[in-house]
């Protein structure tokens, strides 16, 4: 299971372009697998990941994730297929359509039948990433273009998908899933299952499931859950999140993150993996000190993991 790291994310203050780049560099000297940009109120996930990679070499990039709403699919893969172009096709596109707290209340759309919505998105945005003329007439989306972009690959697309619907969508369509506050249980027990049935029953390749929560390498498991808890206890508020944490028989945020000594976290990473997770992303978290001893250890489990399976 090869773990990246989210950058970017201003837990710990605002994060100029150059922190960013700093915190990339960081992550690729340490050993990490990846670095990965959510989407928020800040700098552009793909413009932060173009500049970047840009400036660090080789390291995988990704976005977990951008929200399709207010992106039509063509200018989506416009962007997306440009960004390749620029950092060697390094590139994990991770789209979703978001929630309709926010999407009704800060880009003031409709949230209207996100998974058709999806499922059209999908059906006119991969085609356009492999450089192929669409003519698509759906019920929200009618796309007549294409996207051709000297030296770019296809990049590799996730969805993020919770429900039973949004997981078929994902492995029919997709290359695979992000997810996140998903707990181990629900791992192993409804996104595994769920979308590798629907990628083999549409002829397609094993999923990627990549699994994004925070972590903490402490000696005080008590005080980060409870940190948690302070600064993203909102999360359980969310619908689809609230239906993850009764999923899973837990409380809330601060009962799925992965936190504890070296040999703790590592064990529960392991747990992910044999769950069937294929990738990790992880969120540092706590003082600086706290998150340099999870950066530098998770380095170490990554690395070892690559070269057990070179």
């Amino acid at each position: 299971m090869r773990i990246g790291t989210n950058v970017g994310m201003e837990i710990d203050g605002p994060k100029t372009m150059t922190d960013i780049v700093d915190e990339v560099r960081r992550a690729a000297e340490l050993g990490l697998g990846g670095a990965w940009w959510a989407e928020r109120h800040t700098a552009d996930a793909l413009t932060a990941a173009t500049v970047a990679g840009l400036a660090v070499p080789g390291l995988p990039l990704g976005t977990a994730v951008v929200t399709t709403y207010p992106r039509h699919p063509l200018t989506l893969a416009g962007q997306a297929l440009s960004v390749q172009a620029a950092v060697g096709n390094r590139l994990t596109l991770g789209i979703g359509p978001g929630h309709r707290e926010r999407v009704e209340s800060v880009f003031g759309l409709r949230f209207e039948h996100p998974a058709r919505h999806t499922r059209e998105y999908l059906r006119v945005l991969m085609p356009l990433l492999r450089g192929e003329t669409v003519e698509f007439d759906g019920k929200i989306y009618q796309v007549a273009g294409q996207t051709r972009t000297p030296g770019a690959q296809a990049p590799s697309v996730l969805l993020a998908a919770l429900g039973p619907v949004m997981l078929r969508v994902a492995g029919e369509l997709a290359d695979g899933t992000v997810v996140v506050w998903t707990g181990l249980r629900t791992i192993g027990t409804h996104v595994v299952p769920g979308i590798t049935a629907a990628a083999e029953g549409a002829g397609k390749p094993a999923p990627r499931i990549v699994v994004n929560l925070p972590i903490a390498v402490t000696d005080d498991p008590d005080l980060a859950r409870a940190w948690i808890g302070e600064h993203f206890g909102r999360a359980g508020l969310v619908p689809s999140y609230r239906a993850l944490f009764e999923r899973e028989g837990v409380r809330g945020p601060a009962d799925v993150v992965v936190v504890g000594d070296e040999h703790a976290v590592e064990r529960q990473l392991r747990a992910y993996a044999d769950a069937g997770a294929t990738e990790f992303i992880a969120v540092p978290f706590g003082s600086p000190e706290q998150i340099n001893r999870t950066l530098t250890f998770l380095g170490h489990v990554n690395r070892a993991a690559a070269g057990s399976e070179a």
